[in-house]
């Protein structure tokens, strides 16, 4: 019974392994390839990813050039002891967009902070010793040793007024930065203290957070150390890309980001608190106390809020006063409008007669955050509150021309838009 059981196995299963066997060799090269594929398009994703990180990742070169230069007392602050000594700052995810602007998650005197820190293009991990050297001369040059602090404080009067304009607060905010450059409060300002502040001053995003520290949209500076500072928390991203890993994020095509958004993003109703305190935002750049200020990069990815959706500027780099985009504009050469443009969408008309920028931008604040709010906004918008909303939306990306002739009308658009909003979400859970 068995011989037969045995026989019966051979004639059954004698052909389909002949078969198999013939088919092997094919097989097997189809294996090995798929396999050399997988391994190949593996290494290649993880070298260009270790090469992006090495290259906008460089929080390790800040903090020793920072450290190098504190021990040797050429710069202080306020979080110096902490940052090189003490080790009680943790650095933790990177967040840099460029090498020259160091951005990184962080965590100091048990608070989430963002850490940033600048470092110049010709600087980068193959520089070696003459990192410091050249950052010293370069960086930390000014004031010079037996310039008095009447002579530091007209160097940050003039300085103020090259960049924010001629205004009547500038003494107050000149007062403001020697109260931080004496961050040991011994009421005096020593020189490492005056370079660390002129050195953090010619930072944009810093000077920005100066004038704009006492507005709740802007993160607060919680401490510095020569031109590397701490402020609160990042902000979570309005940007539904940033959930995806930074590898990703280009293959995506834009035209899947609104429904990434409506997946990934807040309720409408959150959406609609953020939206909120983003137009509160443009109005406290419109005329504040220390002069008008322009957004010059108005996406998704600046536009950050906190755990209870109050809106935070995620970015202040982008963020530039009307004085310095003014002196960028006056006499430039232009073929083209284009050819006027500060930051990414801060465009003036071009005078083709003249061949030179006009100084009025074609499109106040207001009107860009409109455009932006349309994207944001309609997806998911309530029935009832769709077709009013996308009618004042659309009057809102209409404004344009010389400020002072918009003023009347930003405003009451302005109003308008945030009194729809609140009145939709007010007394609800979403206030």
């Amino acid at each position: 019974m068995r011989r037969l059981r045995r026989l019966a196995h051979l004639v059954l299963f004698c052909p389909f392994s002949k078969g198999l066997q013939g088919r092997l060799p094919g097989l097997k090269v189809k294996y090995v390839f798929l396999v050399w594929l997988g391994v190949f398009v593996g290494s290649w994703m993880a070298y260009v990813h270790y090469s992006s990180y090495a290259e906008l990742c460089r929080g390790h070169i800040c903090q020793v050039v920072i450290c190098d230069q504190y021990r040797k007392g050429i710069i202080s602050g306020s979080i110096c002891q902490d940052l090189c000594n003490l080790h009680r700052v943790e650095w933790r995810t990177c967040l840099s967009s460029v090498p020259g602007q160091q951005v990184y998650s962080g965590l100091w005197q048990g608070k989430e902070v963002t850490i940033k820190c600048g470092i110049e293009e010709g600087l980068h991990s193959k520089a070696g010793s003459d990192v410091a050297p050249r950052r010293e001369l370069v960086l930390f040059n000014k004031p010079t040793r037996g310039t008095s602090i009447k002579e530091f404080q007209e160097m940050t009067l003039s300085f103020l007024k090259a960049n924010l304009g001629d205004l009547p607060s500038l003494p107050a905010l000149v007062g403001q930065v020697l109260l931080m450059a004496d961050f040991n409060k011994d009421n005096r300002v020593s020189l490492a203290e005056a370079k660390s502040v002129w050195a953090l001053l010619q930072r944009n995003e810093f000077l920005l957070l100066l004038s704009l520290q006492e507005k709740e949209h802007a993160s607060r500076l919680l401490g510095y150390c020569g031109d590397l500072y701490v402020t609160e928390g990042v902000p979570h991203s309005s940007w539904p890309v940033a959930a995806l890993p930074p590898l990703l994020r280009p293959l995506l095509p834009p035209a899947l980001h609104p429904a990434l958004q409506r997946w990934l993003g807040p309720a409408w109703p959150w959406r609609a608190k953020i939206a909120i305190g983003l137009l509160e935002f443009v109005e406290e750049l419109f005329h504040g106390s220390y002069g008008t200020f322009y957004m010059c990069e108005t996406t998704l990815a600046n536009v950050g809020y906190t755990a209870k959706y109050d809106f935070k500027m995620a970015d202040l780099q982008q963020v530039a006063p009307e004085a310095a985009v003014r002196r960028f504009l006056r006499g430039r050469h232009c073929e083209r409008s284009a050819d006027c443009t500060y930051g990414r969408d801060c465009r003036a008309p071009c005078d083709t007669l003249m061949r030179q920028c006009k100084g009025d931008l074609v499109q106040p604040n207001l009107a860009k955050v409109c455009e932006l709010l349309r994207d944001y906004l309609l997806p998911g918008a309530p029935a009832d509150l769709r077709e009013e909303l996308g009618e004042q939306l659309r009057t809102c990306t209409t404004l344009s021309g010389l400020a002072s002739q918009v003023e009347a009308h930003h405003s009451l658009v302005l109003s308008h838009l945030k009194t729809l909003l609140w009145k939709k979400i007010s007394n609800t859970k979403y206030t």
